[in-house]
Order: C-alpha cells, then sequence, then structure tokens
C-alpha cells in the first residue's frame, strides 16, 4: 500500500521503519525542519517499562495539590488555561479511580514490555550504535519517600520487572559519584532497565527506513483531514490533494486538530517538560547510567560525554515561556547527587517539550473509525519507551494481522460515548 504518515517524532519514525519493513511504499510528513525536533528531541531517554504508570492513579489528586503548593514541585499549572485543559482535568480525575487506574496501568505495561523487547530486536538486527547504558536507580532520600514508595514495589512485582531494594552503601557502588553530602537512605536497582538518546536512535532508524525507500518531507506543514477526502493530504498553505490507501496520523499535540474535521473529537493536550543537557567536566564525578529522585520526580541521565537532567510537568502556558523555577529544580537536583559533573558555566541547553498526554494514561493505537484513517498518537511521557511497540502493534493491524500483544483498552473505543 501507499502509506502517509503525519509526525516525524519518535512514534512516527518508528511507524515507517515498521511499515516498510513490511514491503509498504511509505512517506513521512513534518512541520519541523528534521525528524525528533519536538517531543523526542531532549527527554530524560529512560526505558523502564515497570515505571511506565498512569498519571491517573488513587490518591494523585492530592499529590497534585501538595506540589501546586511546593516551590520545587515536579506539577505546575501555568497560566493560560483553556477550556480543553478543564475538561481534559476532569477526565483525569475520573480516571484515577482504582479499577480505572488498574486497568489503565496494565495496558501500559503489557505494551511498554513488549515495546522495550522490539527496541532490542531492532537494535541488534540493525547493528544501531547510539548513546546508551544499561540500569537505573530510584534514589530515596528518607524514610518517607521509602513508605510511599512500596505501592510502586508491588506495581513492578506484579509487571513482572527485575529490581532490588538496597541501601545506601551499595546505591553508592553502583554509582559511585553520588554525592555523599545529600542524604541518602537507600535505592530501588532495576538492572534491566536502560536509558538511551532518543534522538539519535530516531536519526539512525529514519536512515534504515530510508534505505528501505521511506520517503521524509519536512518543512510540511499539513491541513485538518477533509472528511470529503480522508485518505488524501493537503498543505495548509495551499496544494492539491495527494491521496493514499492509508494516512497514519502520529503528530503528538498537534494531533487533534489534524483529525476534528473528520468527527473525532480526542483529549490530548501538551503536557510540558524540561531538561538541561550539559557536558561532562570530569567522568569520574558524572553518573554511569540514569538515576531517578523520587522525592523532585526528576531523572539524570548520562548520555555518552553528556549530563541529562530532566522532570517538571506543565499543564497550561505555552511551549515558549520557560519558567525559572522549574529550571532551577534541574540545576538542584543535579547539584545534590553529582555536584562539579558537568560543566555549566557555558554551552548548557535549555529545553522545554510539550508532551502528548491522554488523561487516562495509554495512548490511542488503531482505527480510527474513518476508513483508511489510523492512529498511533497520545503517548504522553513515555514516547521513548513505548514507541518501537506502539510502531509494531499499529504495521500489524494494517496488514490485517493480530497483533503479538492484547490491545484491549488501547483504541478510541474507551473514548466513545463519553
Amino acid at each position: 500500500m501507499k502509506i502517509a504518515i503525519v509526525g516525524a517524532g519518535i512514534v512516527g519514525v518508528t511507524t515507517a521503519w515498521e511499515l516498510a519493513c513490511d514491503g509498504h511504499e511509505v512517506q513521512v510528513f513534518d512541520r519541523r525542519s528534521a525528524a525528533a525536533e519536538a517531543s523526542s528531541f531532549a527527554n530524560a531517554g529512560v526505558v523502564a517499562p515497570g515505571y511506565v504508570t498512569p498519571w491517573a492513579a488513587p490518591g494523585m489528586q492530592r499529590k497534585v495539590l501538595q506540589s501546586l503548593l511546593s516551590g520545587h514541585g515536579a506539577i505546575k499549572l501555568r497560566w493560560p488555561l483553556a477550556g480543553q485543559h478543564l475538561r481534559w482535568i476532569q477526565q483525569w480525575r475520573r480516571a484515577c479511580r482504582l479499577e480505572n487506574y488498574l486497568a489503565n496501568r496494565a495496558r501500559l505495561q503489557r505494551l511498554a514490555f513488549y515495546s522495550r523487547s522490539r527496541l532490542h530486536d531492532i537494535v541488534a538486527q540493525r547493528e544501531l550504535a547510539y548513546e546508551r547504558s544499561d540500569g537505573y536507580l530510584v534514589l530515596l532520600r528518607d524514610r518517607r519517600e521509602q513508605k510511599l514508595v512500596r505501592p510502586g514495589l508491588d506495581v513492578l512485582r506484579e509487571a513482572g520487572a527485575v529490581f532490588r531494594e538496597i541501601d545506601a552503601d551499595e546505591a553508592r557502588r553502583l554509582e559511585p559519584a553520588l554525592s555523599t553530602h545529600t542524604s541518602l537512605l537507600g535505592a530501588i536497582h532495576l538492572p534491566e532497565d536502560e536509558v538511551g538518546n532518543c534522538r539519535q536512535f530516531a536519526l539512525l532508524l529514519k536512515r534504515e527506513a530510508e534505505a528501505l525507500g521511506v520517503q521524509f518531507f519536512f518543512d510540511s506543514h499539513i491541513a485538518p483531514l477533509s472528511p470529503a477526502e480522508p485518505r488524501s493530504l493537503r498543505l495548509a498553505a495551499g496544494s492539491d490533494a495527494v491521496p493514499y490507501d492509508a494516512v497514519i496520523v502520529c503528530a503528538g499535540v498537534e494531533s487533534p486538530a489534524l483529525l476534528r474535521p473528520l468527527g473525532l473529537q480526542l483529549p490530548v493536550v501538551p503536557v510540558y517538560g524540561y531538561s538541561i543537557t550539559a557536558t561532562i567536566r570530569e567522568p569520574l564525578n558524572a553518573p554511569r547510567s540514569a538515576i531517578m529522585d523520587e522525592r523532585f520526580k526528576v531523572a539524570i541521565s548520562r548520555l555518552g560525554l553528556r549530563v541529562r537532567v530532566a522532570g517538571s510537568a506543565e499543564l497550561g502556558g505555552d511551549a515558549a515561556t520557560q519558567h525559572p523555577a522549574a529550571v532551577q529544580t534541574l540545576y538542584k537536583v543535579l547539584h545534590d547527587w553529582f555536584p562539579g559533573a558537568a560543566q555549566l558555566d557555558s554551552g548548557v541547553q535549555h529545553w522545554k517539550g510539550a508532551r502528548p498526554m491522554l488523561p487516562d494514561g495509554p495512548p490511542l493505537i488503531g482505527a480510527s473509525g474513518v476508513p483508511g484513517v489510523w492512529l498511533n498518537l497520545g503517548h504522553g511521557s513515555s514516547g521513548w519507551a513505548l514507541s518501537c511497540g506502539s510502531a509494531r502493534v499499529l504495521a500489524d493491524l494494517v496488514a490485517g494481522r493480530a497483533p503479538e500483544i492484547d490491545l484491549e483498552g488501547l483504541g478510541l473505543e474507551r473514548f466513545q460515548g463519553r
């Protein structure tokens, strides 16, 4: 088939790759100037399937309120808040109910473990070399955090994740550069999890896809799909319609606008995250892999000769405005654990990116209800962790094959009738 993909982030690139492997003629369009320049550009890079869980969880409303009142809180509301944000919050609150959370958590983790397996298959088959390292360490500063993390450990056990509870001494043996001046009670070690440079991987896989005949078109702002010709694409600036056998929407936060003329009202909103990336000053003072500060929900990742610190979640506001308090939290956590590791006086990359979030957590993968139009979107902060599995699932559905995992709750039907 001749297939168009709208969106060249990590989800769009992996989808193009899987469809090309199946023998389809694939063209990918993105409004930006290169692949993986939005949510995929400078994220934390952590691939930890057991920690891929919904935002919408029992007790989360109280945690959000506490975060809003804390100077270094991980979650913030920003002005302006539009009507779509308020509707999203109402749906999110309903999804926090225990039965909804348990169902959505199972869906996410089923996809996340499958996706990690697919990632490893692709890397091995294509011999891709990018910045990555093994292991993930969740740091617990005190007994209160140790107590609060207990339900999360039950989630990891149920998901089949390999992990160990370790004391501070063992944590420092795994990450020798951890500062001794910051209080550390212990940690959760996940040896099978990993960190990798999402954008590097996307660019490498793009090259592999191009070798299979995939064409990428950048600086291409696609117009909303037409009800009269839903399988045709036009440029927003005006152009003739180009017909396809199928159109796949992988455009992140821009997806709802593309699909709205088809009668699809998708509750996807941008939740903004931040990162700073700096050159390592002294390798012995830097992390070996990836750590998560449980208190501040900030990840510190080793990416080759650089260190990346990522965190925060802002609902509302805009992509252009960087709030100093959010950035300062990243610097604080880096200094707490790895003082002197990074060269911070020059050349530091500051980034703010929009995560395409659905209120209940799992992405939307599969048929749109409009013949020939398919969805692979709404992966939130877990796009890197879910991308390879989502792409293979979508390719199987397009081909009329049964995917290798249960797709219950990952389709559009869960939002219909609401």
